[in-house]
């Protein structure tokens, strides 16, 4: 079995150029590098070889110990947390600066870890600028005079760091580790993709806070869960173009549409709270074009269902609520109980985007509804609506709602649930596997042109006035995402609806939850008219 690599982890104060030593360590762009200060804020892991031997290397956000903010404080734990697991620190200073307050004491908080630490005196772009570095002495470790953007010096530090690893565990190749599911967690700021993140590894992984944007660079975390290896990707909060100014977040956005681009399973996660908005409906519209399977998760549930008893237990309270409650006692259950439940649903999705006025008249209407709901279920007049309300029906009434909103999305499965409490969070493992397996699915050609000519009607689906479609043959070309290639009679691109109709019938009989269908069709060519010039380059 694979033992861990020794861990060389990158520190120092904000805005000297630690993560463009990870970028030039690693080889990689995966940290933003921008003259904005305090832009990494998580730990940043990657993998870097030197004269044949691994290293893991981690970046983290700039450290201002003093500082009593939220994000600086967690910038700070998250550090120690690396601090904890590292073989050696190298603490990134700037030279054209000198040695700072800040320097010295971070200087000391390393000192009191017990781990060996080495000074990387950055921004040393020429020879004669290596004077500079003689004051960082007088912290009594060794300094190495770098430059992190042109890569001068770097080779001396991993050769120090090879000196001191050489008595940690390597990596062995003994036993070649299972290939991981990728997972993207993509969404709009401040929906709850790090506190999902955090709930599905297990540990505080990622920075959280009430802050939209907390999250800048793309976070890379492995799971083991039953045998499986999952590879999290959290990602930037996604806004529109109009609504992002800083430089950072502007390629945190582009950032979190490669982290997209090259997982298998993508986690739409969307405020149950608030419901689904224009948003949320173009981040899917993302992952439906780079292909990606999706995974549609209402997080919140908790505090939808919390807002939905409460507008309940208020409309109930009212007389105008009892009388119309009493009144509606001696409706047929059936529609009482879905009125209710879409009532419920609709009052969660739009109480926070209403004003006060409105929102009152809402409520006025769920009280109505919630009267019939009381009776669906067998109850007196004096009791709240919401107490009785089979929560099943409004998750069903509320997934309704949802794929009204995202219809080109109505493969994807749904699942609800409270990242911070962790309710109903278990589903998520199972339904991963599920859209991971279905995204690899490959049908064989005879089993796909029997279903073709026994079960597909193909007249159903052909637009009035057009010439009838016929397929000859069909095959699946590839998968991720599944790929089919028709044959066909016809000398243009099929219409559009066409192909949804062979989509739907397809999913009939083999659903693919998750995964987009992609049809590549192959066109009968245009054979030329009697009489018609003929073109010398035929023969050729």
């Amino acid at each position: 079995m694979s033992e861990k690599l020794p861990s060389l982890v990158i520190v120092g104060r904000p805005n000297v150029g630690k993560s463009t030593l990870f970028n030039r360590l690693t080889g990689t762009r995966r940290s933003i590098v921008t003259n904005e200060p305090g832009i990494t804020r998580d730990r940043i892991y990657g993998k870097a070889e030197w004269r044949g031997r691994n290293l893991e290397i981690v970046d983290t956000g700039g450290i201002v110990p003093d500082d009593k903010a939220l994000i600086p404080q967690e910038i700070l734990r998250q550090a120690h947390i690396a601090i904890r697991k590292a073989a050696l620190l190298v603490l990134v200073v700037d030279s054209q600066v000198g040695l700072t307050p800040m320097d010295e004491e971070l200087a000391r908080l390393l000192r009191t870890t017990g781990k060996p630490f080495v000074i990387a005196a950055n921004k040393v772009d020429a020879i004669t600028q290596e004077n500079n570095t003689a004051a960082f002495h007088r912290i009594g470790v060794p300094v190495f005079p770098i430059a992190a953007e042109h890569g001068t010096g770097v080779d001396d530090l991993l050769d120090a760091a090879l000196v001191e690893t050489e008595n940690d565990v390597q990596a062995t190749d003994d036993e070649k580790p299972p290939d991981a599911v990728e997972v993207a967690i993509i969404g709009r700021p401040n929906v709850g993709k790090s506190t999902l993140l955090n709930r599905m590894v297990g540990e505080d992984r990622s920075i959280v806070s009430p802050v939209p944007g907390t999250t800048m660079d793309t976070v890379d975390t492995e799971v083991t869960h039953d045998g499986h290896l999952y590879r999290f990707v959290d990602t930037a909060g996604i806004r529109r173009k109009g609504k992002t100014t800083l430089v950072a977040e502007k390629l945190s956005v582009v950032m979190a549409r490669r982290g997209l681009e090259r997982c298998d399973v993508a986690l739409l996660i969307v405020d149950g709270e608030q419901g689904v908005t224009q948003g949320d409906a173009q981040i899917a519209s993302y992952a439906e074009e780079s292909g990606r399977s999706v995974i549609i998760v209402m997080n919140k549930w908790d505090l939808a269902t919390e807002a939905a008893r409460k507008v309940s237990e208020r409309d109930a309270g009212t007389t105008k609520g009892k009388a119309k409650l009493a009144a509606r006692a001696t409706q047929r259950p059936r529609a009482g109980a879905r009125a209710n439940a879409r009532i419920s649903a609709r009052t969660i999705a739009e109480s926070r985007m209403q004003s006060r006025t409105q929102a009152r008249g809402q409520l006025n209407r769920g009280a109505n509804h919630g009267a019939s709901g009381e009776a669906g279920a067998g109850a007196t007049a004096g009791v709240h609506a919401f107490g009785d309300l089979d929560k099943s029906r409004l998750l069903y009434d509320y997934e309704r709602m949802v794929r009204d909103k995202l219809k080109f999305l109505s493969y994807a499965p749904i699942v609800f649930l409270s990242a911070k409490t962790g309710d109903r969070a278990n589903k998520l493992f199972p339904l991963i596997d599920d859209v991971a397996a279905a995204r690899k699915k490959r049908i064989s050609t005879p089993e796909l042109n029997r279903w073709l000519k026994e079960e597909v009607d193909l007249q159903r689906g052909t637009t009035p006035k057009a010439r009838p479609v016929r397929i000859y043959y069909m095959t699946q070309a590839k998968t991720a995402p599944p790929t089919f290639l028709i044959f066909t009679n016809q000398k243009t691109p099929l219409h559009f609806s066409y192909e949804r109709f062979l989509e739907n019938r397809l999913r009939a009989k083999w659903p693919f939850p998750g995964a987009p269908i992609r049809f590549v069709q192959r066109l009968r060519k245009r054979e030329p008219r009697p009489g018609a010039p003929r073109n010398d380059n035929d023969d050729e």
